[in-house]
């Protein structure tokens, strides 16, 4: 024993430090390790449900994107048919468009061909008369000199009758 003693050995000690670990291992077991058991319990068991719930959440999420595909396709469907149905009333349209539209121009080629033929008439009637009026005019100044004035009247009458009836 005094070998032990040598060492720094200390039965009383030993004993005393036995005694307080063994407190304290009763204290930390009764009072810290069931409460920290309890608590790693309910965390192990928040995992087990959290892990299930991600299952559902999955095998939901699969559901609702295979529902997806079978909405996108529908719509798609849909929506071809839709296209397709306008550009077949597009063409319709489009096409009695067109034939309204021929019909319209030549109804204004016809009113702008007959406004010409109206404007030309006119245009004659005027010249007609400017071309008497010239007329008369020159053969008023042009008989001054050669006729007297009863002379030259007789003459401007019979002229204008004569250009009366060519009108």
């Amino acid at each position: 024993m005094e070998f032990l003693q040598t060492l720094g050995f200390d039965p009383i000690m030993l004993g005393a430090q036995i005694l307080n670990f063994l407190i304290i291992f009763y204290l930390l077991k009764r009072f810290l390790y069931k409460p920290v058991m309890d608590m790693i319990k309910k965390r192990q068991d928040l995992v087990t449900q959290g892990l299930e719930d991600a299952e559902k959440a999955r095998l939901t999420l699969e559901k609702t994107l295979e529902e997806e595909k079978k909405i996108l396709t529908n719509a798609q469907d849909t929506a071809k048919k839709i296209v397709e149905g306008a550009k077949t009333q597009a063409n319709i349209l489009a096409a009695g468009i067109e034939t309204n539209a021929k019909a319209q121009t030549e109804k204004l080629i016809n009113q702008a061909r007959a406004q010409i033929i109206k404007e030309s008439e006119e245009i004659e009637v005027r010249l007609s008369q400017k071309v008497s009026l010239l007329a008369f005019e020159m053969l008023s100044r042009s008989l001054k000199g050669i006729f007297d004035e009863k002379d030259q009247k007789t003459i401007v009458e019979k002229a204008l009758k004569t250009i009366k009836r060519i009108d």
